[in-house]
């Protein structure tokens, strides 16, 4: 087993692949959160190995946090942008086994 665990800084505007698919192993866990204060207005979205986002998961406003487990969860790279007009740290951990 191997856990993967990374924060990045977007800037507003700007995407990037938070979670790169696996080579080796099956992922048997992710989570991806943005760490905001609670009171912070966001709008991040989040797509499964596409890069243009024209199918996301919204981690907008109040949601700040997502997390999948399981042996048949996604495999691909998992992509994040920030629409936000605020750069924002995104953190992500992954369990491969």
């Amino acid at each position: 087993m191997v856990q993967t665990i990374c924060t990045h800084m977007v800037p507003a505007g700007q995407k990037t692949i938070m979670i790169e698919k696996p080579h080796a192993l099956n992922r048997i866990f992710f989570s991806v959160m943005v760490i905001t204060p609670t009171t912070t207005w966001y709008d991040v979205r989040m797509s499964f190995d596409d890069p243009m986002f024209s199918s996301f998961y919204s981690l907008t406003g109040w949601t700040k946090y997502f997390e999948a487990r399981g042996v048949d969860i996604f495999q691909g790279n998992v992509w994040v942008r920030n629409y936000s007009d605020k750069d924002l740290y995104i953190s992500a951990t992954e369990i491969l086994y």
